[in-house]
């Protein structure tokens, strides 16, 4: 049986409109009213391939997310939709962490599981788009990393993965185990019947807390955040009028000349 595990982050909907995100800039944190959180789409992404395998190879797979005051309805959709098991990385401790930290914090979950033969994640979160948390996982549990999966296959103990290039795509194998991030053209999450998602509700979730895990959050921080602010868009029309149309040329070719956009 294989045993796979899913990186899965909770985070704003990308999808709210602009207007209700704020900023606190006491805390340096992103704040949204009124709009629930999700799971992040390209990790959504990630547990398709997941369970993609599972019909095909017998497979057990464990969905795992970090961060504090977790949605556990939110994450249960991992259960609804095929996932055998949940763990939620959950501690005070666990807010606002850098890139580095994440992975540090994953990657021990993932030793105190011990099995593991397919780790996914997205090739992003949808909020920081750093891209690097997959790739530090990998590094630190010296496994091979693949990146940009639109389709993942496993043959015995090797794994095939197509990856998406600038013009095409490329097909890489490796051994297991390894870690691939998953891009959207793989697929969209596939939808739980009711049935389903009134039973994951039910369903028993495993929680660990810093201590559990043997970390300390605040030791492994490489990244201090100075400020974050949305940035103030101006805009500016300024009509350019002449006697005549050769006129009106003459007067924006010596406007834009003022402003050495020319």
């Amino acid at each position: 049986m294989l045993n796979i595990i899913v990186c899965i982050k909770q985070v704003l909907d990308p999808e709210a409109p602009t207007s209700t995100y704020k900023v606190d800039a006491e805390t340096k944190r992103m704040l949204q009213q009124g709009v629930p959180p999700v799971m992040s789409p390209f990790d959504t992404n990630a547990l398709e391939a997941a369970l993609r395998i599972k019909a095909t190879t017998p497979s057990k797979i464990t969905v795992i997310s970090l961060g504090k005051n977790l949605s556990k309805p939110v994450l249960r959709q991992s259960l609804a939709a095929g996932a055998d098991d949940l763990i939620l990385l959950e501690d005070n401790t666990f807010d606002g962490l850098d890139s580095y930290t994440t992975a540090t914090i994953l990657a021990a979950a993932i030793k105190k599981i011990e099995k593991y033969d397919l780790i996914f994640t997205g090739i992003q979160a949808a909020d920081w788009n750093a891209g690097i948390v997959g790739s530090g996982i990998a590094e630190l549990l010296k496994i091979p990393c693949i990146t940009h999966a639109k389709k993942v296959e496993v043959h015995e103990n090797n794994v095939k993965v197509e990856c998406v290039t600038t013009d095409g795509y490329t097909i890489i194998d490796a051994p297991l185990p390894a870690l691939i991030t998953v891009r959207n053209e793989l697929g969209e999450l596939r939808s739980a019947p009711i049935k389903e998602v009134m039973a994951a509700q039910k369903r028993p979730i495993i929680t660990w807390n810093s201590v559990m895990l043997g970390i300390e959050p605040e030791k492994l921080r490489r990244v201090e955040m100075l400020s974050l602010f949305i940035p103030t868009k101006i805009s500016r029309c300024e009509v350019i009028k002449g006697d005549n149309e050769e006129q009106t040329a003459a007067n924006l070719a010596l406007r834009l000349k003022e402003e050495n956009i020319i």
